[in-house]
């Protein structure tokens, strides 16, 4: 996989370029409306439960608004690109039936192409961290890592998801629906250690969005290393692993059909 992204880095970056701006073309604001929505989103859970429902941050010091957005963001980037690799063979189709194309490209190009998106987020997130006046810890270099982490399980979900959804379509919708129930029960919103009794937090862990999630938080607030909680990355990168395998046998096993249903 990496010789391939290598021999053909040109095309992967031109059709995400490409893939971005054409997503709102049209419209009078254009890739504006990328940004809004997610802002937005942000702007009012964080209204309703700071100052609604009287929420606090679980981190002693530290901002309901900071803390949340921390949580957030990462989920954003991580549904977007599951979101998006799902219906990218049929959104791509006059690609998929041309030999000489590569559709494991595909997939790549859907998570650059969001990731312009994220990048932006980030930098509103270090803004939003300078305005509550917290500190930058020292641990924000392993945002690399999770960023890596999350492009990995989205890449090894939406390798399931995108062949599937060829011969089952209402699987986007059902993608759909998972997502915002994941959304719900990762401890994005709400903090698993003030709801949820401490005998049970294991079942919290299990989820592996909660993993990125958590971890980016512990890039900005906690101040913890990845390699501190290694049960938990082995966990995670178990769970990566077994996806990667199982999306690359489906995908391989449902290829040569995939020109017949489109």
């Amino acid at each position: 996989m990496i010789r391939l992204i290598k021999r053909n880095k040109e095309i992967i970056w031109n059709l995400a370029l490409n893939d971005f701006a054409t997503k709102y073309a049209g419209s009078i604001f254009g890739t504006f409306w990328a940004f809004l929505q997610p802002i937005m989103t942000v702007l009012i859970y964080a209204c309703v439960f700071q100052y609604g429902l009287r929420s606090t941050s679980p981190v002693e010091g530290v901002s309901y608004l900071f803390w949340f957005a921390a949580g957030m963001i990462p989920w954003f980037f991580f549904a977007d690109c599951v979101r998006a690799i799902t219906g990218v063979y049929i959104e791509y189709s006059y690609l998929v039936k041309k030999v000489v194309f590569d559709i494991e490209l595909l997939p790549i190009i859907k998570i650059i192409s969001s990731f312009f998106v994220h990048l932006v987020f980030l930098v509103l997130l270090f803004c939003v961290g300078f305005l509550c006046g917290e500190s930058m810890p020292l641990q924000l270099i392993q945002l690399f890592y999770y960023v890596f982490a999350t492009v990995l399980l989205v890449y090894a979900i939406g390798k399931c998801t995108s062949s599937l959804v060829l011969f089952f379509r209402d699987l986007s919708q059902i993608v759909n629906i998972v997502l915002d129930i994941l959304l719900w029960a990762t401890p994005i919103i709400w903090p698993y250690k003030n709801v949820v009794p401490e005998a049970f937090w294991w079942i919290i862990k299990t989820n592996p969005v909660f993993y990125l999630t958590e971890g980016y938080r512990d890039c900005f607030i906690n101040k913890v290393w990845f390699w501190e909680k290694p049960e938990w990355t082995i966990y995670f990168w178990l769970i990566t692993v077994f996806m990667l395998a199982l999306g690359n046998h489906v995908s391989a096993k449902m290829k040569p059909h995939f020109a017949d249903v489109l």
